[in-house]
């Protein structure tokens, strides 16, 4: 058989990896080398292979064709081999950045749309590509083949097995695929790493508005210390109403109102005695008039040279002034973070852009300065201040200038909203992490709000009062957190009619509202899944909403269709049964409007369906699971004073004969088709093993 043999050169000097706290060099604009003698095919970038693979043919030899596209500055390399039959193969395997993960690169024509995230490396079936967070490149096979992209164990970096068969094999190489090919301009993600752990808590904006007291606080506190922070909520915020008015100079922010008698300081050691990390509102309006017309230089002017005005800014506060920052802004955020204050909510970001420099865009033009770079610096500096070590929320509408330096944006309007799942799925935890506004769970969706929210690894903040927290829909609030970090199963978003539009706001000078690029709150999408990768297991959660389809193809989930998977409802704790290329998932209670359903390859004997710990089915608490023998064992990770609950598979032809778990009263429940309840009480916070005995049943 004849094989090509090609080379072509690297456009741009070659850069050695870096390695330490230090920055990561930036990846070239530019085609990777492609190299191909015989059945040997490599890509390199940036000095380093990237594939290695050998295509193989029985046919004739196949034919080459290549292309580098770099239209609008977006670098699109396209390798391409054609055979007479379809028996042609690659095999390989691609080398990504220690942060890179197996994705689908782009739409399906066919197929349920689905918003997919993972934990842990993904083994989903959907996958066609690689992409490597860090150097922001991708890499992936097109259709029409036949395409696997499986991560392989092991190494210092993440390494990924590729099979791909068919009559046409194409690879597609994207660099700077987020920055260029996404449009976010400022993305340079090798100087910078997403917020890794759970972002969870409470808010007292919609609890209380404005009219929120020190009591209040104490109160929310008390109730959260007790009944959430074991299971994971983390923050408590306080919003709008403990400032002096009007908002303007620092001590207007710094000295609380009558309200909060105990200061700033008093409130953030009443919050942190209670083992709670506290959390802050500030914004960057400014409505001191008498301060602003006494001191114009600080703000950006008018031409007769008064201090500019906008709607929800006040008077503009001028980034570019050295004064402005040093005087008015920083002391601020310094004071707070000298404080102990670890989250914090900057608001009005988005008025400070349309209102402020968008709308008096003459101020820098006339003085040479581009109002995206001041824009940056203002909210850099505060970032600069706070340290990488504290959370840092813009608000509102997502915040392509600010990419790099904020940990989450608030994607819409006022009020929880859900469009940002499916409008922004491919933004979430690799620009920033996505926040879709507070969770009131005493709404009629607050289990399926908090549901969704946890399952895509989104900021999770709730927001009721807290007598909320003593009745029964603390269920909902306690199953959702902490918030595992996922990674989004697609690099693309499955409506991207919203964050296609983001180069708009270059253009707004009205915040007041909602803009076409913002998150819609109507839920868009109807099917969420997260798969779980650990050591020990591997396994699929699936969430219904209310109007999803009943009936699903394992192939739409990226699961074999040739195997059997065992079904669990978490919410209704009820066992589904075996399935095979079909899914039938059922109703979606009304009363919950959300079905949450794990999924597991089924084996030859007991097996654990999920815990109860939390709706990611056993990924939050699940240390270690095994079958040795006659016996089911595993370590969990357990809350005191919850009953632990173990769902087991009890097959034809097994009989549950004992449980242990030690220190604690384990109690075997009823055998009900073919599964099995397991409560675990008295267990003390931390870790436990637990081991189920069986015999043969005949």
């Amino acid at each position: 058989m004849r094989f090509i043999v090609l080379l072509v050169a690297l456009s741009g000097a070659s850069v050695p990896a870096q390695t330490g706290p230090a920055p990561r060099p930036a990846p070239p604009n530019a085609p990777a080398t492609v190299v191909v003698r015989g059945a040997a095919v490599e890509l390199r970038y940036q000095g380093i292979t990237i594939l290695s693979a050998r295509l193989s043919s029985t046919a004739s030899a196949p034919r080459l064709r290549m292309l580098v596209d770099s239209s609008g500055g977006r670098i699109t390399q396209i390798i391409s081999w054609t055979a007479d039959d379809d028996r042609m193969t690659l095999r390989g395997t691609i080398h990504g950045t220690k942060d890179a993960f197996a994705v689908e690169a782009d739409p399906r024509e066919n197929g349920v749309p689905i918003v997919r995230h993972s934990v842990g490396p993904s083994y989903n079936r959907l996958n066609r590509g690689v992409y490597a967070r860090s150097g922001d490149w991708l890499l992936s096979l097109d259709f029409p083949a036949i395409a696997k992209v499986t991560p392989v164990a092991g190494g210092d970096s993440a390494a990924f097995a590729v099979d791909a068969v068919g009559r046409e094999v194409t690879l597609r190489f994207r660099p700077r695929y987020y920055q260029k090919h996404r449009g976010l301009e400022y993305y340079e993600p090798w100087t910078y790493a997403p917020w890794y752990r759970s972002a969870a808590g409470w808010t007292s904006w919609f609890a209380y508005r404005d009219r929120v007291t020190e009591a209040d606080v104490h109160s929310a506190v008390d109730v959260i210390a007790e009944r959430l922070a074991p299971f994971g909520y983390e923050y408590v915020q306080i919003d709008d109403g403990f400032q002096r008015l009007p908002i303007g100079p620092p001590e207007n922010w710094l000295t609380t109102n009558e309200k909060f008698p105990g200061g700033l300081q008093g409130i953030h050691d009443y919050i942190a005695s209670h083992g709670l990390q506290p959390g802050l509102w500030t914004n960057t309006t400014f409505a001191d008039t008498a301060w602003a017309t006494a001191h114009p230089r600080y703000f950006v002017r008018t031409p007769d040279g008064k201090p500019a005005q906008g709607n929800w800014i006040g008077f503009v506060m001028d980034g570019a002034n050295p004064a402005t920052m040093r005087d008015l802004v920083l002391p601020v955020y310094r004071q707070l973070k000298a404080q102990g204050w670890s989250y914090f909510k900057v608001d009005a970001l988005r008025h400070l852009r349309y209102e402020g420099y968008n709308s008096h865009a003459g101020f820098y033009s006339r003085r040479g300065m581009d109002r995206v770079r001041v824009y940056r610096s203002f909210v850099q500096q505060i970032r600069t201040v706070i340290g990488r070590d504290a959370f840092l929320l813009a608000s509102w509408g997502p915040r392509p200038e600010l990419v790099g330096i904020i940990d989450a944006t608030r994607l819409g309007n006022d009020g929880f909203g859900y469009g940002g799942f499916s409008q922004f799925n491919s933004f979430n935890n690799v620009v920033w992490r996505n926040d879709p506004d507070h969770i009131e769970i005493s709404r009629a969706d607050g289990y399926r709000a908090a549901t969704i929210t946890s399952l895509t690894g989104s900021l999770l903040m709730l927001t009721d009062r807290p007598e909320v927290y003593r009745s029964d829909r603390v269920e909902a609030a306690r199953r959702t957190a902490p918030v595992l970090f996922t990674r989004p199963g697609q690099v693309y978003d499955i409506d991207p009619l919203r964050s296609s539009r983001l180069a708009m706001v270059v253009h707004e000078v009205s915040g007041s509202g909602p803009r076409p690029f913002e998150a819609d709150q109507r839920l868009q999408q109807t099917l969420y899944q997260l798969d779980i990768a650990r050591p020990f297991e591997r396994w699929t959660v699936l969430a219904r909403a209310t109007g999803a389809p009943d009936t699903l193809r394992m192939t739409d989930l990226g699961l074999a269709a040739d195997r059997e998977y065992l079904a669990f409802d978490f919410w209704q704790k009820r066992f589904l049964g075996a399935f095979r290329d079909t899914l039938f998932a059922g109703a979606v209670d009304p009363a919950l409007q959300v079905q949450v359903i794990c999924l597991r390859e089924q084996q030859s004997h007991p097996q654990l369906l999920a815990t109860n710990r939390h709706v990611s089915c056993g990924g939050v608490d699940l240390e270690r699971v095994s079958w040795s023998g006659d016996a089911l064992s595993g370590t969990s990770r357990v809350v005191s004073g919850d009953d632990y609950e173990l769902y087991l598979t009890e097959p034809d032809g097994w009989m549950a004969a004992s449980v242990a778990a030690p220190g604690t009263e384990a109690v075997l429940g009823e055998r009900r088709d073919q599964w099995r309840r397991v409560t675990v009480r008295g267990a003390q916070t931390g870790q436990l093993t637990w081991t189920v005995r069986y015999r043969r049943s005949r």
